[in-house]
């Protein structure tokens, strides 16, 4: 049996690919969510915060005091104070007209009159208003990913909420492909996405089209089944449930990859290789998630090529990198091995239309340890 399946003559460019999956695509509505289930999405947009703390207050236990009132004071030229001062725990408010907290062991109520026996600057020993969150600050950074520390600056503004935006996103696994399933779903999630899987009963297209289901999902993957080997049928499915935009792109590895939609969902078909979609992973599938979530930009280092890096002209090409002595070395170019992805800092693609970067040129790599 020969798969019906094939790839056209010419293969679509990779920018090609790419514009036509995000044309018109908007990021999703954000939602409310508790501050634990927030972890790890992307922030959305919040109203501004009061500062945080709302005066001064204490920084550690003492007494309170106006600085320019002790100008002066010390161990050899005591300070006698005509009243007792007050007394603050970490976290009080400082009293009015004091500007500066000191240690116990800064005065002396040992006789009859109580003596200061040091100076002290303004702010010494203070908390300042807002020198947590600023007034009229923002508890998170919009379009950022939201991390433990950013969940502490939450719980300090009072909040037990925040505004999130997190894709939908369907894995329909095709049987064979539980290893790369596994590797973009727990990746998806990593990015901030609430991931649903759905497993094909069998590789044939009827199958394949009854798992494609695009209800109640943002954006939609198949993994496997998207070459012209005998039992490849995904692409053939995609067609009966809705449409192919593009089979068969310009990457290298992952030019058996193909795109699409169901309705107005867009669809990736990745290749059941680890290799190949974790490519198409960062090249298509990751760029959709990110407009869907309104993500900031993602994070590029530029470092020097510590040897140079040869391509093919014609089509965009994957290339696995390390930092080592300041540069980037690379690890694989056009075929990644598993080691070699799980090693990676860093990946850049090397455009279509370039033969590759000459060793010493500074490139922009996306970093894959954030």
């Amino acid at each position: 049996m020969i798969s019906p399946q094939r790839l056209p003559a010419s293969l679509t460019p990779l920018d090609v690919a790419l514009g036509a999956l995000l044309k018109g695509l908007q990021p999703v509505t954000p939602a409310e969510l508790p501050l634990a289930e927030a972890l790890r999405g992307i922030a959305a947009e919040m109203p501004p915060r009061h500062a945080v703390p709302p005066q001064d207050i204490a920084a550690a236990d003492g007494f309170a005091f106006r600085a320019r009132d002790l100008v002066g004071a010390s161990s050899y030229s005591p300070l006698a104070l005509p009243a007792a001062p007050v007394w603050v725990e970490a976290g009080d408010a400082i009293p009015r007209n004091c500007d500066c907290v000191l240690d116990a062991d800064a005065v002396d109520q040992s006789g009859p009159i109580v003596q200061v026996l040091a100076e002290a600057i303004p702010g010494q020993g203070v908390r300042r208003a807002g020198s947590d969150i600023a007034e009229g600050s923002f508890a998170v950074t919009v379009g950022r990913r939201i991390l433990p520390r950013d969940l502490l600056v939450a719980r300090a503004a009072g909040l037990r909420k925040l505004n999130v935006r997190r894709p939908r996103l369907r894995i329909v696994n095709i049987p064979g492909g539980s290893l790369t399933a596994d590797l973009i779903a727990e990746s998806a999630r990593a990015a901030g996405a609430d991931v649903f899987r759905n497993e094909a009963a069998g590789r044939d297209a009827a199958s394949i089209a009854a798992a494609l289901d695009a209800d109640g999902c943002d954006l939609l993957l198949t993994i496997g089944g998207s070459g012209v080997g005998r039992t490849d049928a995904t692409v053939m499915a995609l067609a009966q449930r809705g449409e192919i935009i593009v089979h068969g792109i310009a990457l290298q590895p992952g030019r058996t990859s193909a795109i699409g939609r169901i309705g107005k969902t867009p669809v990736v078909a990745l290749p059941g290789a680890p290799d190949q979609a974790v490519a198409a992973w960062w090249t298509l599938a990751l760029p959709v998630l990110d407009r869907l979530s309104g993500r900031r930009p993602r994070k590029t280092l530029t470092l020097p090529l510590a040897r140079k890096i040869a391509s093919s002209v014609g089509i965009a090409e994957i290339v696995l990198l390390e930092r080592k002595q300041g540069a980037w070395v690379t690890l694989a170019a056009g075929e990644l091995s598993l080691e070699t992805i799980a090693r990676a800092e860093a990946f850049l693609t090397v455009p279509a239309g370039s033969e590759g970067f000459a060793a010493g040129t500074p490139v922009d790599a996306y970093m894959l340890r954030e």
